[in-house]
């Protein structure tokens, strides 16, 4: 579908043409399989046309028996099913038109592939399950445009937080940048399903979950710096319906405000209602109802200890951000970049860096993967894990100078790093381990059990990190800007301005075998005119 070009009379100019896609996304979570479906343009604009939600006891089944039940198998297939149709309606049916991804009360169930394949046989719905990191990405990209536009939350340090059915994702932002990001195993389905296993009494629960959620707000607040002003953004279903209750003119297309003190009052009110008649009352479906007191109860205790009088509640759910990501493409913007960027210099300072060393190292990573575009065929993306891997290649250093390549290695795969997945930081750690000494084997840790393709990405980027490496052998920042050029066998670099480059020349000696090994072709530098 298609807008044809308008005139503007005024200016007697033409308007190009925006391009209009459908496209959709299903969020299978840990109490309800919800879709949205939107016309996608050209410019990156998303327009909602319907929204769809059934609920499901996915969270109830792996929180308390770790595996999915048969029966809540067919249930989701039915749904499904039901979705798959309504996407017909719409023309919707390729695979580039649909992301369909599944969270925790999936991820964690022992079953999880019998479901994905059940699913797959009945339905052609390929189900992706996503970590806590990419959630935590998909966040940032729904909330961060209410973010920019809230004038009072510009220096702040903001709290974005949603307490879902089995875990609650955080993110500590200030200016626009992310400075901590952390997943937590504190769910409000999971807590209940918990408690209620164990045989908590029905008069002790709140008390319990109170104490449960405390360890975990005590977690949480010591990650806020000392100063204030702060702020926290609340997400989630559950908000929104207090939301709905409490505020009557929000307009759910901006932030709403929301003192404290009524929401601790219609916490209590929840609280002291049981599940039923929650469900009478409210008219809300069980699943949802089992999640409204315990989730509010964390939120307020969470506002209550970071000394808040307010908070600020979004409309924006998971789904907003999967679809402003299938407008872009998958593709990272520059001010994104800059964040996975910012957070990996952040873990780096952690552990004592050379940072002048390593985003010397990144910067010429960063030309070389671009001159190299033609050999290494490799997308964006990967441009961003290179830069990554050779901002932290040597923070293994800070165990010990020997084998330091597999202490990064090691740090690497054990930190977080904002913005990347888990397999994004598994590479990255891979490409930091190879910066020096043996090229990749399949006997090596980690790399044995990657798939062909991340094989080939790791050793193409590893590659080119040792030539970056060998580039600022000296330490000193002295080779900043290089050319490249291909001739039969070789690739030559020019470095201007630097007369003698007899170390970083001995240096290539010793580490690019692997490049020869990989792109077939040997390095050569050369002295260029200043």
């Amino acid at each position: 579908m298609s807008t044809l070009p308008r005139e503007n009379t005024s200016l007697g100019a033409t308007e190009p043409i925006r391009v209009v896609r459908p496209g959709a996304v299903i969020d299978i979570g840990t109490s309800s399989i919800r879709m949205a479906i939107a016309e996608i343009d050209s410019a990156g604009g998303v327009r909602t046309l319907e929204t769809l939600s059934q609920a499901v006891n996915l969270g109830k089944d792996t929180f308390t028996k770790g595996s999915i039940e048969k029966a809540t198998i067919e249930k989701c297939v039915e749904i499904l099913k039901s979705y798959r149709q309504r996407l017909r309606e719409y023309q919707i049916s390729r695979e580039d038109q649909i992301r369909v991804v599944a969270t925790s009360a999936v991820r964690e169930a022992v079953n999880r592939l019998a479901f994905i394949d059940r699913v797959y046989i009945a339905t052609g719905i390929q189900v992706e399950p996503i970590d806590e990191a990419e959630v935590n990405r998909i966040t940032y990209l729904g909330v961060a445009p209410f973010l920019n536009a809230e004038r009072s939350l510009a220096q702040a340090h903001t709290v974005v937080v949603e307490v879902g059915g089995g875990s609650t994702e955080l993110l500590v932002v200030r200016g626009g940048d992310v400075i901590f990001s952390h997943t937590y195993r504190l769910g409000s389905l999971r807590l209940r399903q918990t408690l209620e296993s164990y045989g908590a009494p029905a008069g002790k629960l709140r008390s319990i979950m109170q104490n449960q959620i405390e360890r975990t707000v005590d977690e949480v607040v010591a990650q806020l710096p000392d100063e204030l002003p702060r702020a926290l953004i609340a997400l989630g279903g559950d908000m929104r319906y207090a939301a709905s209750q409490l505020l009557s003119k929000w307009n759910a297309d901006r932030l709403g405000k929301l003192r404290l003190s009524l929401l601790e009052g219609f916490t209590d009110k929840v609280l002291n209602m049981s599940v039923d008649k929650l469900v009478k009352t409210h008219h809300l479906p069980y699943p949802e109802a089992e999640t409204l007191g315990p989730a509010l109860l964390a939120y307020v205790t969470l506002a209550r200890s970071a000394k808040l009088d307010h908070v600020y509640i979004s409309n924006v759910n998971l789904r907003d951000g999967l679809l402003q990501e299938m407008a872009h493409r998958g593709q990272w913007n520059e001010a994104f970049v800059n964040q996975i960027i910012r957070s990996a210099v952040e873990l780096g300072r952690r552990f004592d860096f050379d940072e002048a060393h390593s985003m010397q190292v990144a910067h010429l990573c960063r030309q070389l993967f671009r001159a190299l575009q033609d050999d290494h065929h490799l997308e964006p993306k990967h441009e961003v894990i290179l830069y990554i891997a050779a901002v932290l290649h040597e923070i293994g250093l800070f165990i010990a100078s020997a084998s330091h390549h597999k202490h990064s290695l090691y740090i690497i795969n054990n930190s977080e790093i904002f913005g990347l997945s888990r397999k994004d930081v598994r590479l990255v750690a891979l490409v930091a381990r190879y910066h020096r000494r043996a090229s990749p084997k399949p006997t090596h840790p980690g790399y044995a059990l990657l798939d062909r393709e991340s094989r080939v990405i790791v050793s193409k980027l590893a590659a080119i990190l040792r030539v970056a490496d060998a580039l600022e052998r000296s330490h000193s920042q002295r080779i900043s800007e290089i050319r490249c050029k291909r001739e039969p066998g070789r690739l030559v670099i020019t470095v201007p301005k630097v007369d003698d480059l007899s170390l970083e020349q001995l240096a290539l000696m010793q580490k690019g075998s692997l490049f020869e090994e990989t792109f077939g072709m040997k390095v050569l530098l050369r002295k260029g005119r200043g």
